[in-house]
Formats: C-alpha cells, structure tokens, sequence
C-alpha cells in the first residue's frame, strides 16, 4: 500500500497536507491526501503523477512495498515533533535508496563489523577510554590520526548519510528491513564545519559501541569516546607532555593539523587528561571567544575542507551501477537526488 511510503516522502519534504496538495496544483485534496496516507484510498495515474512530482521521487518509490524501520533512534538534543519525523523520514528515503544500489550489486549490504568485545561496559565517565582504545586495537588502527573518518566507518559495513539538518548534528540507528538483520547508520549534519563533523561521527559511534550504566551520562560518555578515539592518549602526551601549565595558540594550531579535530577539541582533550588545569582550560576558551572561535561559522586557522568528511561510498556506488549499465543515467541521477546536468558534470569530471 501507498500510505506509509507517501507520508515519509510527504515528511521528508517537511509539507503538510494543505502544502502538497497547493504544490500539486488542485489535482487532489488535502483531505484525498490523507485518505491515501491512511490507507483508505489509492490515487489513479493523474494523482499518482502528480504526487511523485510534487515530492520529487519517483512512482515506482510510492508504489514499493520495501520498508524500513528506524530502531534505537535517541533524539538527544531537545527537538519538536515534526523535525524528528522529517529526519526519520529524511534517512528512511536515502537508506532505501543507498540498500537498494547494493542489492542491484549484489553486495552484501547489513553486516557491520562490530568490534568483538562490544558493546563495552562504562560505569564511568573514564571507561569511555578504555572503549576508544578497544575499538582502535580490534580494529587495527594502531595509534596515528585517522584521516577520513566517515570513509572509515563505511569500510565497517556503517552506513554514513550526510544530510540538511537544522538543529541536529547527528544520530546513529539499526535499520531493519523485513525478514532481514539490521543494518547500522550514523546521520551527520552536512552544513557542519568538517572538524566538528568529525567528532560528531566519533560521537555517534561512541553510542554505537559502549553501555552505560545507569547514572552515567551517556552524552558526556560519547564526547570522552570521541576525544580519545580522535586523538589517543599516549600519542597526545607524547606531543604535548604529561603536564602543562599553558598551551599557545600556535601549538594548538599545529595539533590541530595533526590529528583534524577543533582547537577547542584539543584544548578540551588536554583537560580530559589532566595536562592542563581548570584555569589554563578556562583562559583558553576566553581566548578562543575573543577570537570569535566559539560563534558561528567558527573560522579557526587551519580550517578543514568541507569535502574531507563527506561520505562518498553510496555515490560511487551509483556511478559503478552506472557504469555497468545495471541503471540508466535517469534512475542514476534520481538516486543522488541531482540533475540530469549536475550527473552529467560529475561524469565529466577529470581527476
């Protein structure tokens, strides 16, 4: 049936009943609308075409009856009703697509490579440590920077979708298919500087692999993962030293570029370490205000580019398939929710 598919599309455009039915010039009510939601009525050819135009997906979409479910999904941040079912249904769309590219591959498409002691155990806030190190060592990460961290945790069977969010930075989820085992994914804000992305990423895979106790934070849990995952301990104090009692502004910018996180990330992780105290941590942070480093866009030297985060497996999933004539150049484009043109200037691309 059409309805639940017709209302993720509907949700994910963030229009109401009143708004689609306008886009659609008159073709249907708001009141037929709802009736097809619920189930209650099916749209003839003219309503069909319509709606599939209106919301910019195809028919064959409105018509599937694949569906997603989005479990485990934990909106941390204090957001309203309808943003969280524009983001659910944001990721359902763009799941469906990038699941259905790997079936036409024939690629195995739910199995993530789970570090083998998690989830791991943290009754302090201190235990998120010892997890970082863990999924570094089953890993095989060793010690140094990780250079792309979204290319790396795809490599692990996680699904990576960067999209427009407003006021969410990101979330993880299990996706469950009918009669199939959950697939893992991380959501990451797009229109974040790539450094806080970063961490976002680490953030979200914090909660993926470790189990708080009850009373423990679990926010304060993930953002100690990331910092130790982003930048381990023994490699920071090696470069810094076990204790200071200042740090420059030119040698944060330096570690910076060694290991892609914020100046702020740095300063904090210091803390986190004990190498500086609560009142060298503080000076910082007034210096970085100054600087107008804690504000919007955030312009701290050294800046990352936007590209360096951004996941790129589905995409090239899309243009293989492509390739391989397994989609014609419409279905490419209508995948990667761009233009014929905008396909054909990515095609054209010389490295």
């Amino acid at each position: 049936m059409i309805g639940r598919r017709l209302k993720v599309a509907r949700a994910s455009a963030g229009l109401s009943l009143r708004e689609l039915a306008a886009r659609m010039d008159g073709v249907v009510t708001p009141q037929a609308i709802g009736k097809y939601e619920r189930n209650e009525d099916m749209p003839g050819s003219r309503a069909l075409m319509a709606l599939a135009s209106a919301l910019g997906v195809s028919e064959g979409y409105l018509l599937s009856d694949e569906e997603l479910v989005l479990e485990g999904v934990d909106f941390r941040k204090k957001t309203s009703a309808k943003e969280e079912a524009t983001v659910e249904a944001l990721t359902i769309q763009m799941l469906e697509r990038y699941l259905a590219i790997e079936d036409l591959l024939q690629l195995k498409s739910v199995d993530w490579e789970q570090p083998r002691s998690a989830p791991y155990p943290v009754s302090d806030i201190r235990d998120a440590e010892d997890a970082a190190r863990s999924v570094r060592e089953e890993w095989g990460l060793g010690h140094d920077p990780i250079p792309k961290l979204a290319e790396l945790l795809e490599e692990r069977g996680i699904k990576v979708l960067s999209l427009d969010l407003e006021d969410i930075d990101g979330l993880a989820a299990r996706v469950r298919r009918h009669g199939r085992d959950a697939a893992r994914v991380v959501v990451v804000r797009r229109n974040i500087w790539a450094e806080r992305k970063r961490f976002t990423l680490a953030h979200e895979l914090g909660h993926m692999v470790m189990a708080p106790a009850v009373g423990v934070d679990e926010e304060k849990a993930a953002h100690r993962f990331a910092g130790a995952f982003l930048m381990p301990a023994d490699v920071v104090r090696a470069e810094v030293g076990a204790h200071r009692s200042s740090i420059s502004i030119g040698e944060l910018v330096a570690l910076k570029k060694r290991f892609s996180v914020s100046v702020q990330a740095i300063a904090f992780r210091c803390k986190d370490l004990g190498i500086i105290d609560a009142k060298a941590f503080s000076d910082l942070y007034r210096e970085f205000k100054r600087r107008g480093w804690r504000d919007p866009p955030f312009e701290e030297p050294a800046v990352m580019q936007a590209e360096e985060e951004e996941p790129k497996r589905f995409e090239r999933l899309c243009l293989r398939a492509l390739a391989e004539n397994v989609i014609g150049e419409g279905r490419a484009a209508e995948m990667l929710g761009i233009s014929m043109r905008d396909l054909d200037a990515r095609l054209e691309q010389v490295a």
